[in-house]
């Protein structure tokens, strides 16, 4: 799902921008730079802005500012210091000892120390606490506090992605200890230790973040961050023209066909890169329709992956073969799209003993007709698009398929996480490392976690769970292009095609350099040159 969150399923795809460098600022204080606002839009508002159970790309993308994990991707995706200044690796790769930042506080003033970790894994491995994420921290066999300013992980066996899981945010003990983490009103009103703290939040319109003062790499130059939450494509796009918002990101028809004029090329600019994020229509496997191997891999050919590619994202986009795309170093590239082929289809569906007996054009087996719901969410265009030709070819083989539009929190909490869904479809944003263990394991089912459609196969639980035993990235690789192919036999998603990301930001902010990671990753030195600045200006400290 379109859940990206921290360090794995988590690459926040409009945070991922390219932009202009700027080669110096030589000269120019930082009261120069400050003020001004970036207004970013968003189809949907934040569930929650608790890091471990931001599991969706709304809530992710603001918490991203608010927190800080141990460590983070620098913009060449190399693995380097965030909360922790260093940290040593044991020979067996079962020890990592984090030596933390000192002088680091809170946005109340409370100083960050060893205990907010140890108190963050706690909540981790809470079985009360429904964060999807818990699966790395499990293997945590000990986190011992060795003093105010380091921590010693000690995991019951060698766990490659155990480095790079200690990107999670962490969060303050003294708020949250005696706090129900479902409930708590912290979830609404965050206190963290990032760039940006938390200042107001109005429900389906927007929420606002401003510049941490004391931010332990230095104040942002940016006053504040404000996400607009207009939960419709076009408007969104419209609001862009105005110049309402900032930045967002372009649907194919935008990006091709309406950004060509020169009003709008003198006030933004827009950038095509690859997405390292899927669309898919995943099956509740648990729906007896969809329990059958030879009905999935029907839906599959059935449906024109080519045709949809060209008709909905204007050929920005590629086929996609299975849980892995081209950016991924897991990715295989021997498996092919299956073909579409009608005939083969409905070959399938007749062998799983779906005919149409009564020759009223839909298939039936005994008094069961072959009917289902299919649920995305609301604002996205491209993907009630898709929906709809996905409607469209599944009946010319005789599958009846209704489609439904709900709110993205909605979607979310009631049909995700409760299972009440036939079929869904959303988006995964991968993380760099290919552990996919969060998302296709069978132990990762539970209420909230990422296998919601209930993926079971012993072959792939055994691969995934070998790749975190293996540090070698060769021989991981191996594993994972093995677990590409037994999910993409597999079909427990209708893996539909791999996006090419594309967005567009105002042209008066500067500092922005391009890199591997993308856009945002240095934002805090972004600014905007005082006569172009558009809003209110706060009053910067040193």
């Amino acid at each position: 799902m379109e859940r990206i969150g921290y360090p794995k399923v988590c690459f926040l795809l409009f945070l991922s921008v390219l932009g202009t460098y700027i080669t110096s600022l030589n000269g120019v204080s930082a009261k120069d730079l400050g003020g001004d606002a970036i207004v970013s839009g968003t189809i949907a508002q934040p569930r929650t802005l608790i890091p471990f159970l931001a599991s969706d790309s709304a809530s992710a993308s603001v918490a991203d500012f608010i927190f800080n994990g141990l460590i983070k991707y620098d913009k060449d995706l190399n693995i380097v210091g965030d909360l922790a200044e260093k940290w040593e690796v044991s020979s067996d790769g079962k020890e990592i000892t984090f030596f933390l930042r000192k002088g680091v506080f809170w946005h109340d003033g409370k100083e960050f120390t060893a205990d907010d970790v140890l108190f963050t894994y706690e909540k981790l491995i809470d079985p009360n606490v429904p964060t999807p994420y818990s699966g790395d921290f499990k293997k945590v066999a000990q986190l011992k506090v060795i003093n105010k300013y380091t921590v010693k992980v000690t995991y019951q066996e060698p766990f490659s992605p155990g480095l790079v899981s200690w990107s999670m945010a962490i969060v303050p003990r003294h708020l949250l200890e005696k706090e129900d983490l479902v409930r708590t009103e912290f979830a609404r009103k965050p206190v963290g230790t990032g760039p940006y703290r938390f200042e107001k939040w109005i429900p389906y319109e927007k929420v606002q973040l401003s510049a941490y003062q004391q931010y332990f790499e230095h104040r942002p130059f940016i006053d504040r961050i404000v996400f607009r939450i207009i939960p419709d494509d076009a408007t969104l796009y419209l609001e862009l023209l105005t110049e309402g918002v900032d930045t967002i990101s372009l649907t194919p028809l935008q990006y091709q066909r309406q950004t060509s004029t020169q009003r709008f090329q003198k006030s933004f600019r827009k950038f095509k890169y690859p997405s390292n994020s899927y669309i898919y229509m995943a099956y509740n496997l648990s729906n007896p329709l969809f329990n059958d191997i030879r009905v999935r891999t029907a839906v599959a050919h059935a449906v024109n992956v080519g045709e949809l590619i060209d008709i909905v994202f204007l050929s920005e986009a590629q086929a996609c073969t299975g849980p892995y795309t081209p950016l991924s170093w897991g990715f295989n590239e021997q498996v092919k799209p299956l073909p579409y082929d009608v005939a083969q289809a409905r070959t399938l569906l007749k062998d799983a003993g779906w005919e149409d007996t009564d020759k009223d054009g839909y298939l039936e087996k005994g008094k069961e007709k072959f009917e289902f719901t299919l649920i995305t969410n609301q604002g996205n265009t491209q993907r009630q698009n898709v929906a709809e030709i996905i409607q469209q070819r599944l009946k010319e083989v005789g599958i009846r398929v209704k489609i439904k539009v709900v709110e993205w929190s909605v979607f979310v909490e009631e049909v995700i996480n409760k299972k009440k869904f036939d079929a869904v479809l959303l988006g995964w944003s991968l993380s760099y490392d290919p552990d996919l263990f969060d998302i296709w394991h069978s132990s990762k089912t539970k209420e909230g976690e990422f296998n919601f459609i209930g993926y079971q196969n012993k072959e792939v639980d055994r691969l995934l769970e070998e790749g975190r035993r293996v540090f070698d990235q060769e021989k991981r690789k191996a594993l994972y292009h093995q677990v590409h192919q037994l999910i993409y036999q597999d079909q427990p998603y209708f893996f539909i095609c791999v996006p090419d990301s594309l967005t567009a930001l105002h042209t008066r902010f500067q500092g922005v350099v391009p890199a591997k990671r993308g856009y945002w990753y240095n934002f805090i030195d972004w600014w905007v040159p005082k006569e172009k600045q558009k809003y209110r200006r706060t009053v910067l400290t040193q």
